[in-house]
């Protein structure tokens, strides 16, 4: 597998999980460069319409500059580079905290990672967020102590839950009623069986 981190332009104060290996692709979304720099870390690429930015770009990285009238996000238009290289792991830092409206657009763009078969999760100090499709995953608790499952664009038909706390079976979850929050795994994985729809996962503290 390819990974690729993003490093976008939202809170990231608190930096210890912050994990990138030497193997890992690395892309800066606009102001998200400040966030790599400051962790020492240097891109291969930085990409962006540059409003929330104006330090000076790193020389050893690729730079895609764009106009700021446009339809894509900078985070979407790193994740869209990302796919285009031949990442099939994407996670995202920096995609909290600020604007309201952004971290939406992030989570949204967890869909269209998905749809596209990539793997990707918005992660901060706190919170891991993903999204699941038709199928059977094993989930880990990964230290932290609250799992919940939202349905997301519609019904999402679940088959099974299990290795949680309040387990549920051939259950619907729907978008306006948070019946999957703050569930908990309570043995080493949980398994989740989806039959129909797009499951937002949070794992959080």
């Amino acid at each position: 597998m390819k990974r690729c981190c993003i490093f976008s332009g939202g809170e990231l104060e608190n930096a210890d999980f912050v994990a990138v290996n030497d193997t890992d692709y690395v892309i800066c979304a606009d102001s998200g460069l400040k966030h790599a720099l400051r962790l020492g870390i240097t891109p291969d690429l930085v990409i962006g319409d540059f409003d929330s930015y104006s330090g000076e770009l790193p020389e050893s990285a690729e730079c895609i500059k764009c106009r700021p009238e446009k339809d894509d996000t900078d985070t979407l238009m790193a994740v869209k580079q990302a796919i285009a290289r031949g990442c099939d792991e994407i996670v995202i830092y920096g995609a909290f905290g600020g604007r309201f409206d952004h971290t939406i657009a992030n989570v949204q763009t967890l869909r269209y990672a998905m749809v596209n078969g990539v793997h990707a999760y918005l992660e901060d100090s706190r919170n891991k967020v993903y999204m699941l499709s038709e199928g059977v995953y094993e989930l880990s608790d990964e230290k932290k102590k609250y799992l919940s499952v939202f349905a997301y664009g519609g019904e999402l038909k679940m088959k099974k839950l299990s290795g949680v706390k309040y387990p549920l079976e051939n259950a619907v979850l729907n978008t306006d009623f948070p019946l999957g929050v703050s569930n908990e795994i309570i043995f080493e994985r949980a398994v989740i069986e989806i039959d129909k729809g797009t499951a937002l996962i949070i794992c959080s503290e």
